[in-house]
């Protein structure tokens, strides 16, 4: 035992010796030049000192606060002790659904029942008392509940080796072989991480994409700076007229609609008949600071309809928006209309799309003068946004299921993560450039513009969404917490065509990517007049099928008739080079 212990420590002082390199980094995420850091502790002070105003107000509030402690204290100590004689005492505090920190029977010894049970007490405190205490701004409360929650969660016992008995016995049992194992993945991923350390939800070469994902046959007919247009190959012998223009998030890579192929949107839609397109947003770096939200329209999805009309002789589209994709959409067509150009959609649907911004979910908390400030000074110092950084700001919006247990199984225990599609496309990142990245927080979320008539121009074009007349179909999902339903619901209201709303089972990615094959979630449909989401809401119907068979009837009317398949590429539009294309297989790192 003695020479393991020896051989341990070893291990682990060359490991900090060779990595100096590693150690200059972390410092860099606590104390490097980081605009963004400042703004956020600007904005956690003032709201921590309007917290301490409050509570120094309501001194009645912080005795109740400091007596549920005792007495909880007394009745955890009482209660481990009973359930250290008896298995059949319930815990007195217990984790809320879903969370799965503390479920190993290791923590159920009586020490570390002690520890989790009073950390559990401890943490549901704390939140009661930042929604009881009175005179907090309802904005600054929901940031103090944030942040107060991110440090909870941080300083939960499993996120430390000494108090973690899985941990404890797992190095015992591998002589510490588990936390080397750690520290090398560890090293990786902080050389591999932007302005935060970025944990690692998968191997970074668990897929290769045009094989393992992005797999579905296809080519890059056009491309130009601000994104790749890809041409998918038939698989019927006659297609629908009218072609598919699939537009998806530029904060994203879009194979998040082309994964494997049981489950990918693109493939499927080419089975039913489909002559999909799709763009591939490039992946900015200091070199296209200068690119607008603008570009993105006239140089991108204006361009590729442009581009299919030529290539196809259809004039208008289907078009297909995912997320902050159909919000660019929906500006689109706006733009068409505001040029008196022709619409070139036929039908839009909106993938949970936000186009009032007013209720962002749990993006709020980032929605302030002062951070997007930070925000903006950080984009203009390196010309984008790093995907990177986006990738942890998402991760903590879900820290317990999306940080810190991946930290506790890579680091402490020295475990590689498994293989998930999903969670690989969540990890490969892109960046967004400066200029468009600004207009994104303070236009859209913070000014929440996009619904205000005339107030967003594109190349000097007003827009206003209540001349769209486009037939819609929105999808939102019921647990997303980026794009929350009722928000999507309201934003639709803005547009001024026929609206079909459909909600869907489980959150803003897995409620979307639903084959039918799989029938895994449901949907809930309403075409009664409503007034608000909670009346469109009561008179829903459920269905146990994927909302891909919902909208596959919805869009039948806008198909046209059926043509021979089109071959891939024309000789105007050569076929440059096979899917995914270039600009998809651009890594952060």
């Amino acid at each position: 035992m003695e020479q393991n212990v020896l051989q341990f420590n070893q291990n682990v002082q060359r490991f900090f010796d060779v990595n100096e390199e590693m150690w200059k980094k972390v410092q860099e995420f606590y104390y490097g030049d980081n605009p963004l850091n400042d703004a956020l502790s600007k904005v956690n002070s003032e709201d921590m000192a309007i917290f301490f105003e409050a509570l120094a107000k309501n001194p009645a509030r912080m005795i109740e606060m400091q007596s549920k402690w005792w007495v909880g204290q007394l009745q955890i100590y009482q209660n481990v002790m009973l359930r250290s004689v008896s298995k059949d005492v319930l815990p007195l505090f217990t984790s809320e659904s879903g969370d799965r920190r503390f479920k190993d029977h290791l923590w159920q010894e009586p020490n570390y029942d002690l520890l989790s049970q009073s950390y559990l007490h401890f943490s549901k405190l704390v939140q009661d008392m930042l929604d009881e205490i009175e005179g907090i701004p309802d904005k600054a409360r929901y940031r103090i509940h944030f942040f107060t929650r991110q440090l909870v969660n941080a300083f939960a016992p499993g996120n430390f080796l000494w108090t973690n008995p899985e941990v404890i016995h797992q190095t015992v049992q591998e002589h510490g072989q588990n936390l080397i194992r750690g520290m090398e993945i560890f090293h990786d991923d902080v050389m591999n991480s932007g302005k935060y350390l970025s944990v690692r939800m998968v191997n970074n070469d668990s897929f290769n994409l045009g094989k393992d994902l992005a797999y579905t046959p296809g080519g890059v007919v056009f491309e130009n700076e601000v994104f790749q247009l890809l041409q998918y190959e038939a698989v019927t012998e006659t297609v629908y007229q009218t072609p598919i223009l699939m537009i998806p998030p530029f904060i994203n890579k879009y194979y998040i609609l082309d994964l494997r192929e049981q489950n990918s949107y693109v493939n499927w839609l080419r089975q039913q008949g489909h002559t999909v397109f799709l763009m591939s947003w490039r992946n900015p770096n200091a070199e296209q600071k200068d690119m607008r939200f603008d570009d993105l329209i006239v140089s991108g999805t204006v361009e590729a309809m442009r581009v299919i009309e030529e290539m196809t002789g259809e004039k208008e589209v289907n078009a297909i928006g995912y997320c902050i994709g159909g919000t660019v959409l929906a500006a689109t067509q706006a733009y068409y209309v505001g040029k008196r150009l022709k619409n070139h959609v036929k039908s839009a649907t909106y993938l949970t799309t936000l186009l009032d911004f007013d209720n962002p979910g749990s993006l709020g908390v980032f929605i302030n003068e002062e951070l997007i400030d930070g925000i903006e000074a950080l984009n203009n110092k390196m010309g984008y946004f790093d995907g990177r950084q986006l990738a942890v700001t998402f991760s903590l919006l879900r820290e317990n299921t999306l940080y810190w247990n991946y930290y506790i199984e890579n680091y402490l225990k020295g475990k590689n993560p498994s293989d998930f599609d999903i969670l690989y496309w969540n990890s490969d990142g892109t960046n967004i450039a400066a200029q468009v990245h600004n207009f994104l927080v303070r236009n859209l979320y913070l000014n929440n513009e996009l619904i205000q008539p005339n107030k967003i121009k594109i190349n000097g074009v007003s827009l206003n969404l209540s001349k769209v007349k486009t037939p819609n179909f929105f999808i939102s999902t019921q647990e997303d917490h980026i794009a929350l339903w009722d928000a999507c619901c309201k934003g639709s209201t803005y547009l001024g065509g026929e609206t079909t709303l459909v909600l869907g089972e489980s959150g803003h990615v897995a409620g979307i990517v639903n084959p039918p094959s799989r029938n895994k979630y449901g949907c809930y449909t309403n075409s009664a007049p409503y007034e608000n989401a909670k009346q469109w809401l009561d008179g829903t119907q459920y269905h146990s099928e994927s909302w891909w068979l919902r909208w596959k009837d919805w869009v039948a009317p806008y198909t046209g008739e059926q043509v021979p398949a089109r071959a891939l590429g024309t000789e105007a539009y050569p076929v440059k080079e096979a899917a995914p294309g270039r600009y998809v297989q651009v890594n952060l790192f």
